[in-house]
């Protein structure tokens, strides 16, 4: 069949929200498990926005020769590479090459710039894994996703010092943005800008210090109702990434957010089943292109990608 691509525009954030919605629920029920967006379809408009607001265009959209929207994928190019963010085709398409020409869009305008492409995908969803590792992806690291209902009061822990813990500012986006570079090997300054002016009212960011002042890890997390996680974040070490962890913990209060956590931070993962939290699924950090191995601790997300 054929398929025009081309860029979103603003009068497409309605469909591709409904579309993000509805093809995502209909793989996770043709799984056997229970839908991910459970609130009003609009909610899923919130991707549209998010990756408008930091860095309007891109999002690539197939759209048949009949007008309708048979696919989606956001990304983002960044100064060390493309990052590869939630990519969706609605089930009346399903099984046509559809995810396959996004996908072959995105990765020759990285080849262009000569960048790897990063992603983190679903583990346990084989399509989508082949769909990648075909097209020359290699899995490199492995996320647990913990879900954790967080009580109303919150979760007190007197092991877990909050020394050197407090919120981020606009002044720190500079030395987040290089320590993630030394620690992930990844730049994204605007992004982490844009979490801490927070000009939705959905964001909260918490860095972690040492005594001389330079920064040992930061952690986001966003609440809307088209999603509710703890991520993106990095640490130097695991001390680090539990105190970070629980700062945001009880930042999101009454609500039960997922966390995507580095399956070798054991100490990190024991503490989170020790606050309640339960595994829901497991990811791969998949690379296309140059990869090096990270220096510290990685807590990715998905809206907006982390790579």
């Amino acid at each position: 069949m054929s398929m025009e691509l081309r860029t979103i525009t603003s009068e497409d954030f309605a469909a591709v929200g409904e579309l993000i919605y509805d093809s995502t629920n209909a793989w996770y029920v043709a799984s056997g498990r229970p839908p991910i967006f459970t609130g009003p379809k609009e909610s899923t408009q919130l991707f549209c926005r998010v990756y408008d607001q930091i860095d309007s265009g891109n999002c690539i959209l197939a759209v048949s020769e009949s007008g309708e929207l048979a696919g989606s994928c956001f990304y983002h190019p960044r100064s060390t590479h493309v990052s590869l963010g939630i990519m969706n085709v609605h089930p009346n398409f399903f099984g046509q090459g559809i995810a396959r020409k996004l996908l072959k869009h995105i990765t020759d305008l990285a080849d262009e710039q000569q960048l790897p492409v990063r992603l983190v995908s679903s583990a346990v969803n084989l399509d989508s894994f082949s769909l990648y590792n075909r097209a020359g992806f290699v899995p490199r690291m492995v996320f647990q996703d913990m879900l954790i209902d967080i009580p109303e009061t919150g979760i007190d822990d007197p092991s877990v010092s909050q020394a050197g813990v407090r919120e981020a500012t606009a002044v720190d986006a500079a030395n987040m943005a290089k320590l993630e570079l030394e620690l992930a090997g990844i730049e994204r300054e605007n992004d982490l800008r844009y979490f801490i002016n927070n000009d939705s009212g959905i964001w909260h960011v918490t860095v972690s210090e040492d005594a001389a002042g330079q920064l040992n890890g930061f952690l986001v997390s966003v609440y809307d109702p088209g999603s509710n996680m703890i991520g993106p974040g990095v640490a130097k070490d695991e001390e680090t990434l539990i105190q970070l962890l629980l700062a945001e913990i009880n930042q999101q209060r009454g609500r039960q957010p997922v966390c995507v956590m580095p399956a070798e931070a054991t100490q990190a993962v024991n503490k989170m089943y020790h606050w309640g939290a339960k595994n829901c699924e497991l990811h791969f950090a998949q690379v296309r292109g140059a990869w090096k191995e990270p220096r510290g601790l990685i807590v990715p997300s998905f809206m907006p990608e982390t790579g």
